[in-house]
């Protein structure tokens, strides 16, 4: 096994990389019942969906051990498994047996143009600043999601949104959690947001708000109600599958996926010591596990997977092989059995974990060009449409829109390239479709 994942070359041991991977789980371990609480509301059965998370969690940290040795952990994204329940399912009207059809195909393209070493064109294609303004508007949407289901944020007939109860004790409880992990995480506390949901949950038993589980452990929920639906719609439902609702909502994940995947491989490298002469050390390999991984999700039934950006706090701690990965496999393994705690998981006690994960998301806007109008606008309708349409696809579609037309008026347009072009048509024909 060390020889396997060198742990000569890498400087590591046995002690290092447990002590790695365990903390890379913990950072990440907030997805097992936050995953559920989301893809529930778009009419998922919750039990199943907590099996599939642990399940594609499981499968993706395998890949990324196996195949590219790294240690980075894999799990459901957060951001696509909102705009998985609350713009393609909720907003667009996809049913999410259809919706997981769209994973499954977002999948297998991110798997082909990894295959094929498209992978440089594409990153050529995107400018920076859109892939950044796109982090931040969807950090912007998940933390209004938090901000919703916790009821610091109603809705109002004159202005849409205002400023909810806040004396209500389910509120008070989410403004509780949210700023116990803020205190976590300020101290650098490995798995600040998973620690930050377990006090907003104990604290939610002790006074009332939250009624105990039956049970700590108990059987694995089975998976049967999301497994293998994404394959049985395509057959079952191909008028539903092949539209332009659905080709958007694919165009999506993939963009989401693909550049995801790509910063946190990148800050996980660069952390770690993977990078030699200014290029990862098996960056194909690690985005083929990534994409694989993509669609074994749809396949087990559940929103897309990505590469952690919280697998950073594991290379902190020690980690620099994929032997981490395997032990954060085997903790998503023995998460299987404490299914009867979803119970107390409510959603004044996920809401923080979405407001923080906001928070993480929208560091990046510091890095677009705010001083170039050009550049300005077509990222700040971006990241602003997310969460005012409530849907992340809008707001990229807009972006991909309006990018082009700011350019080629301030006489800058053969420096796009011809990929951009042709999602100006895709898009434009999108909101064509949606009027």
């Amino acid at each position: 096994m060390a020889r396997f994942f060198e742990f000569d070359r890498e400087g590591t041991s046995y002690r290092r990389e447990i002590i790695g991977g365990i903390t890379t789980f913990l950072a990440m371990a907030y997805i097992m019942f936050v995953n559920p609480s989301i893809l529930s509301a778009a009419g998922m059965d919750q039990g199943a969906v907590f099996t599939a998370t642990a399940l594609a969690s499981i499968v993706g940290c395998l890949l990324m051990a196996v195949v590219a040795r790294y240690p980075v952990g894999i799990a459901p994204s957060m951001g696509l498994n909102a705009f998985f329940a609350y713009s393609v399912v909720l907003g667009m009207g996809v049913p999410w047996q259809t919706a997981l059809v769209g994973v499954l195909f977002s999948g297998l393209i991110f798997v082909l143009i990894t295959v094929l070493r498209l992978r440089e064109m594409i990153l050529d294609a995107i400018p920076v600043d859109l892939k950044m303004a796109s982090a931040c508007g969807i950090g912007l949407f998940i933390a209004l999601i938090g901000f919703e289901d916790s009821g610091i944020v109603v809705n109002n007939k004159a202005t849409l949104v205002t400023l909810g109860d806040l004396t209500l004790p389910a509120t008070l409880l989410t403004v509780f959690g949210l700023f116990a992990s803020i205190v976590l995480m300020l101290r650098r506390l490995p798995g600040a947001i998973f620690f930050g949901m377990v006090l907003t949950a104990v604290l939610g038993m002790i006074t009332g708000v939250i009624n105990p589980p039956q049970a700590i452990v108990g059987e694995v929920p089975s998976v049967a109600p999301v497994f293998g639906v994404a394959i049985t719609r395509l057959f079952d439902a191909p008028g539903q599958v092949f539209t332009l609702n659905l080709l958007v909502v694919v165009l999506t994940f993939l963009f989401v996926e693909f550049f995801d995947t790509a910063g946190t491989l990148m800050a996980v490298a660069t952390k770690a010591g993977l990078i030699e002469g200014n290029r990862i050390r098996r960056s194909r390999q690690a985005l083929l596990a990534d994409s694989s991984s993509v669609v074994a999700s749809a396949v087990i039934g559940t929103s897309p997977t990505t590469s952690y950006i919280e697998s950073t706090a594991g290379v902190a701690s020690g980690a620099r092989t994929g032997f981490a990965s395997l032990v954060t496999a085997a903790l998503f393994v023995l998460a299987l059995f404490f299914s009867p705690l979803l119970s107390v998981v409510t959603s004044s006690v996920t809401a923080p974990a979405l407001i923080i994960v906001g928070v993480l998301m929208v560091s990046s806007l510091g890095e677009i060009d705010w001083n170039r109008l050009e550049i300005a606008v077509p990222a700040f309708l971006t990241l602003i449409t997310m969460p005012v349409t409530y849907s992340i696809a809008n707001g990229i579609a807009l972006g991909l829109v309006v990018y082009p037309v700011t350019m080629v008026v301030t006489g800058r347009g053969r420096e796009l390239h011809p990929i951009l072009y042709a999602l100006f048509v895709v898009f434009v024909g999108y909101f064509a479709f949606l009027a």
